[in-house]
């Protein structure tokens, strides 16, 4: 018995529960018999950490991540532990790699650390198929389960994350807007987020009335850190015959090895050429002219889920999903 059955059963939600097992005033008596009469009659009794419910709690966060050598990641564990001291809380990282087993026995391990919450960093927990989901509705029924940057509709799980579709359709529509008709959409992953940002190009096109082109969606399945494995796979599609004066890409290293490119190919950036990354990370910087990047609002949306987390645990009613606007960063790769 979890608290997750316990707020099924009295028909309440979660952080109801949690008030009435913390002893807060703010409940109505009416509730509070409702939810004091299902714990009896299921002789349920919070463990000694009480994961999530505030009492006695370990004050400790456990994190999920894939790969901390991303530095779209890496970034955000720094937001996230930074925003965690400061609200009193210790935090565990586990990074688990990109396999569903090693993903599931990190998730197992915090619980057995009994952690109050854990936060999953980056949409590529979510998989495809709803049923490699339910370790994380499996989780949720014990601790609330943090999502950043991505969208999953499950009690006791709060996501906060940026709309990747709307931010590269805008980029893409802006581009077409200044005159330039043929784009390369360059990705890399087909995460949550990715799947988004991919959607995001089609409907710009389709928006433009502008036909989808199997050959201007390519993949980048190399390392995030191989920008000349980058150029070089741009090079084979302008051998092959491939040409375009626009590229929008879905990380900002893509971006680098595209202007890597351009300038092997002394192809003027952006008079001939036109570029767009995502992330506005620090690789926007990298080259010369510097890198027109979508900024996701990282900062901003770890600082949401810290607040989200915190609030959730103190028992206050908190959003169950939280969506930032990306933004362009204008720079020397565009014209507009």
């Amino acid at each position: 018995m979890t608290i997750y059955d316990i707020s099924k059963k009295a028909g309440v939600s979660i952080a109801t529960v949690s008030r009435v097992l913390n002893g807060s005033s703010n409940v109505k008596a009416k509730t509070r018999k409702k939810v004091m009469d299902v714990i009896e009659e299921c002789g349920y009794k919070p463990n000694a950490f009480a994961r999530g419910l505030g009492l006695n709690s370990m004050k400790t966060v456990g994190l999920l991540c894939a790969d901390a050598s991303d530095l779209y990641l890496a970034k955000a564990i720094y937001f996230i532990e930074r925003n965690l001291r400061e609200s009193g809380y210790n935090s565990i990282l586990c990074c688990t790699g990109y396999e569903i087993e090693s993903r599931k026995n990190s998730l197992n391990l915090l619980l057995s650390q009994h952690v109050d919450s854990v936060i999953m960093v980056g949409s590529n927990f979510l998989m495809n198929k709803q049923e490699d989901n339910r370790y994380i509705i499996d989780a949720a029924a014990s601790v609330p389960i943090m999502l950043l940057n991505a969208d999953f509709d499950c009690p006791n799980v709060y996501c906060t994350l940026c709309d990747d579709y709307k931010a590269t359709s805008d980029v893409t529509e802006k581009m077409i807007e200044s005159g330039v008709k043929d784009i390369l959409y360059l990705y890399n992953s087909k995460s949550y987020s990715g799947q988004k940002k991919l959607a995001g190009f089609q409907n710009a096109l389709l928006t433009g009335d502008i036909p989808l082109r199997k050959e201007l969606i390519q993949c980048f399945n190399g390392s995030r850190e191989d920008i000349d494995g980058v150029k070089d796979f741009v090079q084979k599609l302008y051998d092959k015959g491939i040409r375009f004066d626009g590229i929008v890409t879905s990380e900002d290293f893509l971006a680098v090895g595209a202007m890597n490119f351009a300038k092997a190919n002394k192809i003027k950036v952006p008079g001939e050429l036109q570029i767009i990354g995502y992330n506005n990370s620090i690789l926007a910087h990298c080259s010369e002219p510097n890198i027109s990047s979508v900024d996701n609002r990282l900062e901003d949306m770890c600082i949401q889920l810290v607040k989200t987390l915190t609030g959730t645990l103190s028992g206050s009613e908190m959003p169950q999903k939280t969506i930032f606007s990306g933004e362009l960063i204008k720079r020397g790769s565009t014209k507009f």
